[in-house]
């Protein structure tokens, strides 16, 4: 394997590292993505031991067909709360957008932030 220079090794960090930007606190994902998985299974879990509970007793044909089509007719959290995990975005992307909002805010001079960005995204494409 060859050596890389530092521009290749800065091109390689720019387009393959990523960057949280969905707008929480990227360590608070560690715990929220466990708990937005766990929550609409618990959710199914206890609708169904409702149902259930509702058919215990002498086995009746008509309680138990209803007792099946009601469980077959409500749709399953996951399908109903739509909660997805979402991707980082590239290092690339997330610097552009600092830097463009620095320029907005008056933070740093137009002219200097559009070199940059140029700068940034030359580098970036060297490696894709």
């Amino acid at each position: 394997m060859a050596r890389r220079s530092p521009q290749e090794k800065k091109a390689l960090s720019y387009a393959k590292d990523r960057r949280n930007d969905y707008g929480e606190n990227d360590k608070s994902s560690r715990k929220n993505i466990r708990r937005n998985k766990r929550v609409p299974n618990r959710a199914d879990r206890h609708r169904e031991h409702q149902v259930l509970a509702a058919a215990t007793g002498p086995v009746a044909f008509e309680a138990a067909e209803q007792t099946e089509s009601t469980l077959t007719a409500k749709k399953s959290m996951w399908l109903t709360k739509r909660w997805r995990k979402w991707r980082d975005a590239p290092l690339a992307d997330t610097v552009v957008y600092q830097l463009q909002r620095r320029a907005r805010l008056g933070m740093d001079d137009p002219a200097d932030v559009d070199a940059r960005i140029e700068r940034v995204r030359r580098t970036a494409r060297k490696n894709r």
